[in-house]
């Protein structure tokens, strides 16, 4: 089977991911909150090492429960920077906590964060036509802009159009890829 070139193809987690997720269509919030927050916590990080972090992550994060990530205080922000299993970074692990907010209001305003999202494409997905790596696009910097302006930190364009292509809203499989040929 043909994958994609950046697929570690001796970590399963990796091939499993590229395989079941990556550029799949996604319309449920919780998971693309959980995909919001590992993607911010992977800026100047590998996406290996946050996915090899993963469970580890959902575990501290209670699961990536929007409401509860919301609530959280002092006292859990210390039990995350104190957790070795996932990244310690205090900026990160606040900027999570901040962002859930922002997600509950975005939910509110738009009945869904999913909604809000797609409604950038008109739920179109934009699928990659060529191999040609582009860490950002005219797509993720007005979604980057936008999350900004309401208040969302660690979400630049680079992470962003990351963000898109974890989940589906960009398919940027490339085209010798099965999963490129299949979508």
């Amino acid at each position: 089977m043909n994958r994609c070139k950046w697929v570690n193809l001796n970590n399963p987690a990796y091939i499993k991911y590229h395989d079941e997720e990556w550029a799949k269509p996604s319309y449920e919030d919780n998971y693309l909150f959980e995909m919001l927050i590992l993607e911010s916590f992977q800026a100047g990080l590998s996406w290996e090492c946050i996915l090899n972090k993963r469970n580890a992550f959902k575990k501290a994060y209670d699961n990536f429960n929007i409401s509860k990530v919301a609530n959280y205080d002092e006292k859990k922000v210390n039990e995350l920077l104190n957790n070795k299993d996932i990244i310690r970074n205090k900026l990160k692990i606040r900027a999570s906590i901040n962002n859930a907010k922002v997600f509950i209001e975005i939910q509110k305003e738009y009945k869904s964060f999913s909604n809000y999202i797609w409604s950038f494409t008109n739920n179109k997905i934009i699928k990659n036509k060529n191999d040609i790596f582009t860490p950002t696009s005219d797509l993720s910097d007005k979604i980057s802009k936008d999350l900004k302006k309401r208040g969302m930190k660690f979400v630049g364009s680079t992470i962003i159009y990351s963000y898109l292509q974890a989940i589906g809203v960009i398919n940027d499989h490339e085209t010798t890829c099965n999963f490129y040929k299949n979508s």
